[in-house]
């Protein structure tokens, strides 16, 4: 599986939705689960985003249909970016 930074960021609709139902966000993890992708770890964090989601998909066509699928609902504005491990990034940088 590869690896995959989910920078998200809530609307207005999202935050009043997470205000009165932070479970919600629980309940999102499931849904992506049924995309074929995985919720491997997760952040609230402060700055420009509201969270910082490590997921695991097979491909970057299941990734990025979770990512429309989430981003159509109106509640939430994503940015996804492949992660590359740290052992394979030495690897290719050695030309191995």
């Amino acid at each position: 599986m590869a690896t995959y930074i989910m920078l998200s960021t809530l609307t207005d609709q999202g935050r009043k939705t997470v205000k009165s139902n932070p479970e919600r966000i629980k309940e999102v993890n499931r849904e992506v689960e049924a995309f074929g992708a995985r919720v491997v770890a997760q952040y609230a964090v402060l700055g420009p985003y509201d969270f910082v989601n490590v997921v695991e998909a097979p491909d970057n066509e299941t990734i990025a249909r979770v990512s429309v699928e989430l981003g159509s609902r109106g509640t939430v504005q994503l940015m996804t970016l492949p992660a590359i491990p740290m052992e394979v990034f030495a690897k290719k940088v050695k030309g191995k």
